[in-house]
Protein backbone atom coordinates (compact mmCIF):
# COMPACT_ATOMS: atom_id res chain seq x y z
CA UNK A 1 0.00 0.00 0.00
CA UNK A 2 1.14 3.27 -1.00
CA UNK A 3 -0.53 6.27 -0.14
CA UNK A 4 0.55 10.35 -1.07
CA UNK A 5 -1.47 11.89 0.96
CA UNK A 6 -3.28 10.72 4.47
CA UNK A 7 -4.18 13.65 6.26
CA UNK A 8 -5.23 12.93 10.23
CA UNK A 9 -8.43 14.71 11.13
CA UNK A 10 -10.53 15.42 13.98
CA UNK A 11 -13.78 14.05 12.56
CA UNK A 12 -12.04 10.59 11.55
CA UNK A 13 -10.21 10.15 14.91
CA UNK A 14 -13.56 10.40 16.60
CA UNK A 15 -15.52 8.62 14.11
CA UNK A 16 -13.04 5.99 14.52
CA UNK A 17 -12.57 5.92 18.31
CA UNK A 18 -16.46 5.93 18.58
CA UNK A 19 -16.19 2.85 16.08
CA UNK A 20 -13.64 0.47 18.40
CA UNK A 21 -15.22 1.98 21.47
CA UNK A 22 -12.54 4.38 22.53
CA UNK A 23 -13.84 5.55 25.95
CA UNK A 24 -11.71 8.91 24.93
CA UNK A 25 -12.09 10.40 21.51
CA UNK A 26 -11.83 13.65 21.74
CA UNK A 27 -8.62 14.04 22.54
CA UNK A 28 -6.23 15.41 19.60
CA UNK A 29 -4.29 12.27 19.14
CA UNK A 30 -5.52 9.06 17.21
CA UNK A 31 -5.74 5.65 18.91
CA UNK A 32 -3.24 3.42 17.98
CA UNK A 33 -4.61 1.66 15.17
CA UNK A 34 -6.03 4.09 13.23
CA UNK A 35 -3.12 4.20 11.01
CA UNK A 36 -5.11 1.37 9.17
CA UNK A 37 -7.72 3.97 7.76
CA UNK A 38 -5.09 5.25 5.78
CA UNK A 39 -5.80 2.15 3.31
CA UNK A 40 -9.12 4.79 1.65
CA UNK A 41 -6.48 7.14 0.79
CA UNK A 42 -5.00 4.34 -1.81
CA UNK A 43 -6.93 3.77 -5.12
CA UNK A 44 -5.13 0.54 -5.33
CA UNK A 45 -6.31 -0.99 -1.73
CA UNK A 46 -7.96 -4.30 -2.88
CA UNK A 47 -11.40 -4.29 -0.44
CA UNK A 48 -12.29 -0.39 -1.20
CA UNK A 49 -15.20 -0.43 -3.44
CA UNK A 50 -14.41 0.98 -6.88
CA UNK A 51 -17.78 2.53 -8.75
CA UNK A 52 -18.65 0.76 -11.24
CA UNK A 53 -16.11 -2.64 -10.67
CA UNK A 54 -17.39 -5.60 -8.97
CA UNK A 55 -16.52 -5.95 -5.13
CA UNK A 56 -15.22 -8.64 -3.17
CA UNK A 57 -16.18 -7.49 0.02
CA UNK A 58 -15.84 -8.61 3.30
CA UNK A 59 -18.10 -11.59 2.78
CA UNK A 60 -17.58 -15.55 1.06
CA UNK A 61 -17.92 -13.93 -2.98
CA UNK A 62 -20.83 -11.43 -1.34
CA UNK A 63 -21.15 -9.93 -5.11
CA UNK A 64 -19.67 -12.78 -7.40
CA UNK A 65 -16.17 -11.85 -7.49
CA UNK A 66 -13.98 -14.81 -6.49
CA UNK A 67 -10.56 -15.03 -4.75
CA UNK A 68 -7.69 -16.16 -7.01
CA UNK A 69 -5.67 -18.09 -4.37
CA UNK A 70 -2.38 -19.68 -5.09
CA UNK A 71 -3.62 -22.05 -7.93
CA UNK A 72 -3.30 -25.16 -6.13
CA UNK A 73 -6.52 -24.81 -3.62
CA UNK A 74 -4.76 -22.14 -1.36
CA UNK A 75 -6.13 -19.52 0.49
CA UNK A 76 -3.96 -15.62 1.80
CA UNK A 77 -4.67 -14.66 4.85
CA UNK A 78 -3.68 -11.89 7.03
CA UNK A 79 -1.75 -13.10 10.26
CA UNK A 80 -0.22 -10.33 12.30
CA UNK A 81 -0.07 -6.97 12.49
CA UNK A 82 2.30 -4.71 14.39
CA UNK A 83 2.52 -0.91 14.86
CA UNK A 84 5.72 0.86 15.85
CA UNK A 85 5.04 4.56 16.81
CA UNK A 86 8.20 7.25 17.04
CA UNK A 87 5.83 9.86 17.87
CA UNK A 88 1.70 9.90 18.33
CA UNK A 89 -0.19 11.06 15.47
CA UNK A 90 -2.24 14.12 15.96
CA UNK A 91 -4.85 15.82 14.15
CA UNK A 92 -3.53 18.25 11.28
CA UNK A 93 -0.43 15.79 10.77
CA UNK A 94 -0.61 14.71 6.90
CA UNK A 95 1.12 11.47 5.97
CA UNK A 96 2.76 9.57 3.29
CA UNK A 97 3.68 5.84 3.35
CA UNK A 98 5.68 3.88 1.55
CA UNK A 99 6.15 0.15 1.23
CA UNK A 100 8.63 -2.27 1.17
CA UNK A 101 8.86 -6.15 1.24
CA UNK A 102 10.22 -7.37 4.62
CA UNK A 103 10.87 -11.52 5.91
CA UNK A 104 9.42 -14.11 4.23
CA UNK A 105 9.46 -17.74 4.89
CA UNK A 106 7.90 -21.08 5.04
CA UNK A 107 6.33 -23.76 7.54
CA UNK A 108 5.14 -26.96 6.77
CA UNK A 109 1.47 -27.43 8.29
CA UNK A 110 -0.78 -30.17 8.80
CA UNK A 111 -2.48 -30.04 5.81
CA UNK A 112 0.13 -28.48 3.45
CA UNK A 113 3.05 -25.68 3.09
CA UNK A 114 2.27 -21.87 4.45
CA UNK A 115 4.16 -19.46 3.34
CA UNK A 116 4.34 -16.31 5.17
CA UNK A 117 5.62 -12.76 4.04
CA UNK A 118 6.05 -9.58 5.52
CA UNK A 119 5.17 -5.83 4.51
CA UNK A 120 6.29 -3.20 5.81
CA UNK A 121 5.17 0.29 5.72
CA UNK A 122 7.01 3.32 6.62
CA UNK A 123 4.25 6.98 7.68
CA UNK A 124 6.62 10.06 7.43
CA UNK A 125 4.95 14.07 7.89
CA UNK A 126 5.44 16.48 5.69
CA UNK A 127 8.65 17.05 7.24
CA UNK A 128 9.58 13.28 6.45
CA UNK A 129 10.18 12.17 9.72
CA UNK A 130 9.51 8.71 10.48
CA UNK A 131 6.00 8.51 12.41
CA UNK A 132 4.46 5.37 12.42
CA UNK A 133 6.42 1.87 10.97
CA UNK A 134 3.73 -0.70 10.24
CA UNK A 135 4.43 -4.32 9.98
CA UNK A 136 1.81 -6.85 8.07
CA UNK A 137 2.55 -10.86 7.88
CA UNK A 138 0.13 -12.60 4.88
CA UNK A 139 0.32 -16.40 4.78
CA UNK A 140 -0.52 -18.24 1.98
CA UNK A 141 -1.91 -21.91 2.41
CA UNK A 142 -0.51 -24.52 -0.23
CA UNK A 143 -2.59 -27.30 0.31
CA UNK A 144 -0.40 -30.96 -0.22
CA UNK A 145 -0.72 -32.69 -3.24
CA UNK A 146 -2.82 -35.92 -2.83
Amino acid sequence: MAVDRFPVEEGSILLFARAIGDPNPERGVAPPTFIQSSAQFDPDYPLRPKPGEKWFGSGREPSGVTSSGSGSGGVGLHAEQHFEYHRPLRVGDVLTSTTRAGEGWEKEGRSGKLVFSEAIIEYRDAAGELVVTARSVGVLTQRKEA
